[in-house]
């Protein structure tokens, strides 16, 4: 099985969709008789299982003001035009059995162009990394998604696509071997002892709400809050934070090796997004057996079942006392919230289940 992932940002940038897609192209390559090519902007690793191309393309951040057209509505869609001339010398389609991608709408398009003879066309499978609009859609151009395979991140996604779309339902993951309790590491990161800390792990835009986290632990007398995650609202949030937090604030854009440590030094962790298609952050805060508080929803309540603290993050008050909370001390809901994600949510038996739909998807 020959399978290819497309994304601009794959080796370059440390978000969610890109995590992801190079955890499972990982793992997926581990398994017997899979080749793994995974095409984005950054730069290949000699340590990575799979095979890595690199594209060139200009990062979203050129692309903020400018002009939102139809078929480029936003700095992602810019960027995406971007990678696909030199996306599209690199690629050819008789290389490969699969193409996986999870955006809209210029490499949906280009992968699912059907060259000479439809046969001669990989099957093309979507992720719901970044929501299920375009194929839930039916309107301006996202009248012509397409997809052989759509996998949806969350139980909602599943409901509302399957009866439209060949659908599977599958999660993002977790390393165990990375991602698991310990000791918390306080001076690595310059933080104070005997304190509480309350982290979260986030891009700094406006749906991730990062303010009103702010806002929420500011309620909290001597609790730190620590912010690990750029993006445009970066400055505003370091303002914010460091006016309602006044030298109880950290914002840091750490490595990803660093992450694991991160967890472990935290207390709790603080999620505020409303609509999330399957957040990475929290899985990795379960791994580490992190309480958790975060929006109630149905999708926070299929992924981490009784091990978290779920209130109405539009209130503010709520979160404030769903963090006092979940910084009481609890050792037995540490165990239970690693266990679950080894349970549910390792990569390696996630990447076992893509390869089980799109063995599927092959054979149909």
């Amino acid at each position: 099985m020959r399978i290819a992932f497309a994304l601009p940002g794959l080796h370059r940038v440390r978000r969610g969709a890109e995590v992801a897609f190079e955890s499972l192209a990982a793992e997926l390559a581990r398994i017997p008789e899979t080749e793994v090519t995974l095409f984005g902007s950054g730069l290949a690793r000699p340590s990575d299982p799979y095979q890595f191309i690199h594209i060139s393309c200009l990062p979203r951040e050129r692309f903020v003001s400018f002009p939102k057209l139809p078929v480029l509505r936003n700095e992602y869609s810019w960027e995406e035009l971007s990678f696909l001339p030199s996306f599209l010398r690199h690629y050819k389609p008789s290389d490969f059995d699969l193409t996986i991608a999870c955006s809209y709408p210029h490499l949906n398009w280009a992968l699912r162009w059907r060259r000479s003879f439809p046969w001669n066309r990989p099957r093309h499978i979507f992720v719901t990394q970044n929501g299920d609009h375009a194929p839930r859609s039916r309107s301006k151009e996202f009248r012509w998604f397409g997809c052989d395979g759509l996998v949806c991140t969350n139980p909602d996604y599943y409901r509302d696509n399957s009866a439209r779309w060949n659908s599977c339902l599958i999660p993002n993951g977790v390393d165990p071997d990375l991602f698991h309790p310990g000791m918390p590491e306080r001076d690595r990161f310059g933080l104070p002892e005997g304190v509480s800390v309350v982290l979260m792990v986030s891009a700094l835009i406006p749906s991730k709400r990062v303010a009103d986290g702010i806002m929420a632990v500011g309620d909290l007398p001597d609790v730190h809050l620590v912010v690990c995650g750029d993006g445009p609202d970066k400055s505003a949030v370091r303002s914010l934070g460091d006016r309602v937090l006044p030298g109880r604030f950290h914002h840091f854009s750490l490595p990803r090796k660093e992450m694991p440590a991160m967890y472990r030094t935290a207390d709790v962790f603080l999620h505020m997004s409303l609509d999330e298609p399957s957040a990475n952050s929290y899985i990795e805060a379960l791994a580490t057996g992190l309480p958790i508080v975060t929006h109630d929803r149905s999708v926070t309540r299929w992924t981490l079942e009784e091990t978290c603290i779920l209130v109405d993050a539009t209130d503010r008050t709520a979160v404030s006392r769903g963090l006092q909370q979940s910084l009481e001390p609890d050792p037995a809901g540490q165990i239970s919230r690693s266990l679950l994600a080894k349970r549910r949510f390792t990569w390696r038996s996630i990447a076992e289940e893509y390869r089980s739909f799109f063995s599927r998807i092959l054979a149909g």
